[in-house]
Order: C-alpha cells, then sequence, then structure tokens
C-alpha cells in the first residue's frame, strides 16, 4: 500500500509551477518527491526540479487524506511551557502559529486514535506529555509565565508516568488551566505542595 503524502508534500506539489511542474523546496523534500517517483532533478544546471507525470497526475487529483503530521517539539513550532524568554514579535503571528498547531493536533488525533476521536489525547501526546498539554493549554489562551515572573503557567515533567505538573500561582486561573484540560480530553487533579503549600494540577492523558 503507498503511503499517503504528508501535507508538506502535498503543498510542495500543489505550488508547482503550473504550466512546467517546477518545483521549489528544501533538498531533502524534493529527494523525497524524487523517491516517490513524484519529481525529476533536470541534468543540466541549476538542476531544477519538475514534477514526473505521474507528479502532475497526483496534483490534478481529488486530495488523498495526508499523512497527520505532528506538532514538532523541537522545530520551527514550540508550544510555551512556561519559563521561557519573551518572544520577540510575538501577538497575531504567533496566535496563528498556535492555533494551526492545535487544528494539527485534532488531525493527528482523528488520524491515529483507533475509533478517529478527537477529545482524547493521541500516541504523539503521551510521548510528549509536557509539549502537548502546553499546546492545548497556549492554544485556549492561557498565558505561560515569562522568565522567572511569578504570573503564568508552567507544565514541568513529573517522576510518575504519564503525568504532569501545572503550576499557576493564581487559584482561580489554576482552575481554568484544569477546566482547559478536561476538555481536551486529560484527567486532572488539584494537589497541594506539602513544604510550599502551594497548589498545583498534576495532569494525565484520558484513554477512553
Amino acid at each position: 500500500m503507498t503511503r499517503p503524502l504528508t501535507a508538506a508534500q502535498r503543498r510542495l506539489i500543489e505550488a508547482a509551477d503550473p504550466a512546467t511542474g517546477r518545483l521549489k523546496g528544501t533538498p531533502a523534500q524534493l529527494a523525497a518527491l524524487v523517491k516517490r517517483g513524484l519529481a525529476f532533478r533536470h541534468p543540466r544546471p541549476p538542476h531544477d526540479h519538475f514534477l514526473t507525470p505521474a507528479g502532475h497526475r497526483v496534483r490534478e487529483a481529488e486530495p488523498e487524506p495526508a499523512e497527520p503530521e505532528a506538532p514538532a517539539a523541537t522545530g520551527v513550532f514550540a508550544a510555551r511551557v512556561g519559563g521561557e524568554e519573551p518572544l520577540s514579535g510575538a501577538g497575531t503571528a504567533r496566535l496563528r502559529e498556535v492555533r494551526s498547531a492545535w487544528e494539527g493536533m485534532l488531525e493527528l488525533r482523528r488520524m491515529t486514535n483507533p475509533d478517529g476521536a478527537t477529545d482524547r489525547p493521541c500516541g504523539w501526546e503521551r510521548s510528549h506529555l509536557v509539549q502537548a498539554a502546553a499546546l492545548a493549554l497556549e492554544a485556549a489562551g492561557h498565558l505561560p509565565a515569562v522568565g522567572d515572573a511569578e504570573g503564568g503557567y508552567r507544565v514541568r515533567a513529573t517522576p510518575q508516568p504519564e503525568a504532569v505538573a501545572v503550576h499557576e500561582p493564581d487559584g482561580e486561573a489554576l482552575r481554568a488551566c484544569a477546566a482547559t484540560l478536561e476538555r481536551s480530553g486529560w484527567q486532572v487533579g488539584e494537589y497541594t505542595e506539602p513544604r510550599t503549600r502551594a497548589r498545583y494540577l498534576l495532569a494525565s492523558p484520558r484513554r477512553v
């Protein structure tokens, strides 16, 4: 069975020059299309890449379901877990990035959960707990802590399997974080730190 195109590969094909089929992309992206027989590298300089007849057929056909791409924990986008330095140029562009990443996560749930459910975390989230919980919070409009500032959420790993801790000094904001995570498919409990008496959340991805 032919592996579905990734969303990035389909965008690359759709963006090809309509007349010549000339492609633009990174060397790795273009090499992947060549390997699949959808593009070829011209033998003469500047060695541009062009769609093959098969590549043209893919572009003209009805879109097939693209292989979902998980939000990258290391890459262009990373959810704010709290404690990072301020983002330069943060604003509407960041909001768009976060919204797009969350939509991608929901699609990943739909494509990888056995029953296609989008109301509970998928395998990628279970292996990237801190990033997944932080994305759910940031996508819902919660504000992460900046640097050493007191206010804002901080998502941290814990020794417990499949559990993260969410710290937020404001009690009302902490309860709002709990509500968001529950709506996003997490099981959440509120606890008290024995030494500091500070309240925090312990959240785990729900399985059913």
